[in-house]
């Protein structure tokens, strides 16, 4: 007779945590974008129309949101906790590059 009982699992967060990183996103850029536009340069640009510099990265900031958006999807969708994982690693990873990019142009 088995007398031992199977060992309860922790329950997988992932889900939970890819929807609230994706949730939280739009805040961030939007401060992101608030802290570009308090910078010297963009005050400058925006009052004397010097040093103007080119607008964001569109290509990289593009594939990134649109990375972070499929990998949130497979986060939230995947059956297995391996997928779930590596899917939520990799929307973290294109957040902090959409995020960079934001900050990059002060």
């Amino acid at each position: 007779m088995n007398t031992t009982a199977p060992q309860p699992t922790a329950p997988d967060r992932t889900r939970f945590w890819s929807g609230l990183s994706a949730g939280l996103f739009v805040p961030a850029a939007l401060l992101a974008g608030l802290l570009v536009l308090s910078s010297e340069r963009a005050g400058r640009c925006m009052t004397y129309g010097q040093q103007c510099g080119d607008s964001l990265p569109g290509r990289l900031f593009g594939w990134s949101l649109a990375l972070a958006a499929l990998a949130c999807v497979v986060a939230l969708a995947a059956t297995t906790v391996r997928m779930r994982q590596t899917a939520f690693a990799a929307q973290l990873l294109a957040e902090f590059v959409a995020l960079t990019v934001i900050l990059s142009h002060t």
